[in-house]
């Protein structure tokens, strides 16, 4: 393969956000002299996004854990924190069987809006712990990773959308929804850190389960 060809296809393949590779990325492997190129699969596209959800829930399980080492949350607030997430008014399906009933356009855009509504708080909490001396021994750097992570899975799981639609899997209501999304509340302002915390760690858990049962609905017969 030419050093050009070879730089082009970094670049479409291996897109990095600092040392993490891209999900994203659907471009036709393709090799010198070849006429037609293989695209990746949707299962291959499902596979990336459900890794790159569960590193990001593992990431907030540490965050979290990591942080109440720091500021265990006070006796009036165990107990309390799952009331107070500001993603609480999105209609979310309770379990997997629940999740497994609903429309296969839906739970896509559940997976959506709530990935949509974390990206500016975690940014915010990167903020936050970056500039407080007390905070110090703090890794604020997951925060932004978490953040940077919401973004690109929220572009991984729009193009695996697209692709299902081209494949006439589901509608095409889907296909622009990103831009159709409601505004996040900003009710996350109020939160307390660790309460930020439990949340994502709450939702990430979410989103990776749900990305799961999509994929198993869409193609049962890739490790299902």
């Amino acid at each position: 393969m030419s050093r050009s060809l070879t730089s082009v296809w970094m670049l479409l393949v291996s897109i990095t956000l600092g040392s993490r590779p891209a999900i994203v990325a659907a471009a036709p492997v393709c090799g010198n002299g070849q006429a037609r190129c293989r695209v990746l699969s949707l299962a291959d596209l499902f596979d990336r996004v459900i890794q790159h959800s569960a590193r990001m829930h593992g990431i907030s399980n540490d965050l979290h854990s990591e942080f109440e080492q720091y500021f265990p949350p006070s006796r009036n607030h165990v107990g309390r924190t799952s009331r107070n997430c500001h993603t609480s008014d999105l209609l979310t399906p309770n379990g997997k069987e629940n999740a497994q009933r609903i429309a296969r356009e839906e739970l896509t855009e559940v997976i959506l809006k709530l990935l949509k509504a974390w990206r500016d708080p975690l940014w915010h909490f990167h903020q936050i712990t970056a500039h407080q001396h007390d905070l110090a021994n703090f890794s604020s750097d997951k925060a932004l990773e978490m953040s940077d992570m919401v973004h690109e899975l929220r572009k991984g799981v729009e193009k695996v959308a697209e692709k299902m639609q081209t494949l006439g899997m589901i509608s095409n209501s889907v296909g622009t929804l990103a831009d159709f999304l409601p505004s996040e509340s900003g009710g996350w302002r109020l939160m307390k850190g660790h309460e930020l915390l439990y949340c994502f760690r709450r939702d990430s858990d979410k989103i990776k389960n749900y990305l799961k049962i999509l994929k198993c609905r869409i193609v049962p017969e890739h490790g299902c």
